[in-house]
């Protein structure tokens, strides 16, 4: 049987993104790591939790969870617009599987070069299985983008199409299949979702408010709206849908993907107006899909300007 710390030695130690540099003076090895972030930065940390059953289907790739599983996590620290540094696991085990650990191990290394991220350190225990990662990055000092910052004439904005990573659920449960040209972007935007770090950046000193879209766009703009006490107005003809969305389930199914599926994983902002011209112009996937107001709570609108009433507004945790 492998024990703890071999595990640790074998599948993570090793990994290309264990290796103590930059921001990270010490990493894997010690009873803690050591992080010194540059002069005139904060440290933004987040932690995430998947539960197979919950959030992840059970017996699924290993590589792929490796990768998902990271960039869930570090998509939060897109949305501080924080620039991401290293990273923590800790992983629970029913059984120690070589050859699936070698593969989760990889798909992480994976993501983890993508968001130049660094593994330094964790925990590993014996029980249902579940990833706990906890991120770490930096942002400048009073720079970074919260929640609570929006204000009544703002633009609401999103960072691209949504819906996708939902509209591929039935695909990654095995309940349908595609013609590929279909399946693959949706399950690429599912298995791999690519935080948007250099939106997020950009965002500094521009955004009155954001976060990333975990749960659903409109339950998460219920937050943005809850913080900054305003209404947040999405104007449903505006939310972006991806042609495989639409091309796989239909019109109707891609809308309530869009609106409330969740795991989308990019960013959602409020902006001041003055702003847009030049964040469209070197963002052309930028949308603006909305408007601030008075009030309170998120407000669906239809052509005319009337609320409508969504059927569910997104992912429910408990």
């Amino acid at each position: 049987m492998t024990g703890e710390f071999e595990l640790i030695r074998r599948y993570f130690a090793s990994a290309a993104c264990a290796r103590a540099e930059g921001a990270v003076a010490l990493g894997i090895g010690d009873d803690c790591a050591l992080l010194a972030p540059a002069a005139g930065q904060q440290l933004a940390v987040s932690t995430d939790t998947l539960v197979e059953g919950v959030h992840f289907p059970k017996a699924c790739d290993a590589f792929l969870l490796g990768q998902r599983s990271l960039a869930v996590a570090a998509s939060d620290l897109a949305a501080m617009g924080a620039t991401p540094l290293a990273f923590t696991l800790a992983l629970s085990l029913p059984e120690a599987d070589d050859a699936w650990l070698a593969e989760l191990a990889r798909g992480l290394d994976r993501m983890a070069r993508q968001c130049a991220m660094q593994l330094i350190g964790g925990d590993t225990t014996r029980g249902p299985l579940s990833l706990t990662l906890t991120v770490f990055g930096q942002v400048p000092t009073g720079q970074a983008l919260l929640r609570c910052g929006a204000r009544q004439g703002d633009l609401l904005c999103v960072g691209g199409a949504l819906g996708d990573a939902a509209g591929a659920l039935p695909l990654v449960l095995g309940q349908r299949q595609a013609d590929p040209q279909l399946a693959e972007p949706l399950l690429a935007r599912y298995w791999s979702p690519q935080p948007q770090f250099a939106l997020g950046q950009a965002l500094r000193g521009k955004a009155s408010a954001a976060l990333d879209i975990s749960d659903g766009l409109l339950a998460d703009c219920g937050h943005i709206a809850r913080a900054s006490a305003v209404r947040l107005c999405v104007e449903q003809a505006r939310v972006p849908l991806s042609l495989p969305l639409r091309g796989f389930a239909g019109d109707s199914e891609a809308l309530r993907c869009g609106l409330s599926g969740g795991d989308d994983y990019l960013l959602a902002f409020t902006l001041p107006p003055a702003h847009w011209p030049a964040l469209q112009a070197e963002w052309p996937q930028v949308c603006r899909i909305g408007h601030v107001d008075a009030g309170d709570g998120v407000r669906l609108l239809d052509d005319d300007g009337r609320s409508l009433e969504p059927t569910v507004l997104g992912y429910q945790h408990f």
